[in-house]
């Protein structure tokens, strides 16, 4: 749990620690997703050969910035938040526009690239007539994220430090996280984990518990599926009843059903904000997490920090690709959320 809070007023509202990717989108059939073997509306981590050949077979893409903490830090920023951002890539020309696009939004982003070894990490993510998206994902040099890669002085300087569950799994990337958490709640601030996927809270479920239990994570978003899999529940209430003895504060995403938040015995829950058509999911949970986020931050009630993660996944799930095209501030003003 954080100490009091920092006197010093942060330099940054959230500081986001994942995988850097370069998404690669193409719209598909989902012929293709049989005929290649592809676990539809799954995030599966593939070989560098296996991503050559998807890359080859998968017929015209879009190639865009993504990854999930990178897309927070996106949308953080789109709200007119300041954001910070710690993630690996090559100095290849994946990195370069990775590195680009995020600084072009305003994110300080100042981890060393590598120069030898693994390329930056790409993500195929096949998207089907109704929406949903199948990702296949190699993460080259994405893994190679260490405790050295945290600047103290950011972390310090962040209201929230928040890591994606994605990352949870080489032990360099582990080591950064823990020292960043240990960072950020000798200064006061608060720390947060998205569980990122179910295969994730598979692999992870003790490890992610004990994150909790323990108070190095004070905040933790997971979804309808993954928070039933964390408790290995089929029961949704059952698994709301017991996040709320582990951890300070949860919120969970419930697709069209909306999304609700749990703290000190308290629940208070949201609609799912209205679109014109479901285009593509990807980045949903990204952009919601953004919204609340930037909310908490600020200091804003659960309730309106739902409103502004609503809104935000609604914009980005009406268009191809992660990352906000709409400003999302000019958003939340018009709808009378800021």
């Amino acid at each position: 749990m954080p100490k009091s809070p920092s006197s010093a007023k942060p330099r940054f509202d959230v500081l986001t620690i994942g995988n850097a990717i370069v998404d690669v989108f193409a719209q598909t059939e989902d012929d293709f997703l049989v005929r290649e073997g592809l676990a539809k509306g799954a995030m599966i981590l593939t070989s560098e050969e296996r991503a050559d050949h998807l890359y080859a077979a998968m017929g015209q893409s879009v190639e865009i910035s993504g990854g999930s903490a990178a897309n927070t830090a996106v949308g953080v920023a789109s709200l007119g938040g300041k954001t910070a951002y710690f993630g690996k890539v090559k100095q290849d020309e994946a990195g370069k526009v990775f590195t680009h696009d995020l600084r072009a939004q305003g994110a300080h982003f100042e981890t060393v690239p590598l120069t030898e070894g693994p390329s930056t990490a790409k993500s195929f993510i096949f998207i089907t007539p109704d929406g949903e998206r199948t990702m296949n994902t190699y993460l080259g040099a994405c893994h190679l994220l260490g405790p050295a890669d945290i600047e103290e002085d950011v972390v310090e300087g962040a209201a929230i430090t928040y890591m994606e569950g994605y990352l949870w799994d080489p032990q360099d990337a582990k080591d950064a996280f823990l020292k960043a958490a240990d960072i950020a709640h000798r200064a006061g601030r608060r720390v947060a984990i998205t569980l990122s996927d179910s295969f994730c809270v598979d692999r992870f479920r003790g490890e992610f518990l004990d994150l909790m239990r323990s108070g190095v994570v004070d905040t933790v978003f997971a979804n309808t599926q993954e928070i039933k899999s964390l408790y290995e529940t089929s029961d949704f209430e059952t698994a709301l009843a017991q996040v709320e003895k582990d951890c300070r504060l949860a919120i969970v995403t419930r697709s069209e059903e909306g999304a609700l938040a749990i703290e000190g015995g308290t629940r208070v829950s949201v609609p799912a904000f209205p679109i014109d058509k479901l285009v593509d999911t990807t980045g949903a949970g990204d952009l919601f997490a953004s919204g609340f986020l930037f909310g908490l931050a600020r200091g804003l009630p659960h309730l309106a920090s739902l409103k502004l993660g609503a809104l935000a996944a609604a914009e980005v799930i009406q268009h191809v690709g992660a990352r906000p095209q709409a400003n999302l501030r000019v958003l939340a003003l018009e709808n009378g959320l800021l």
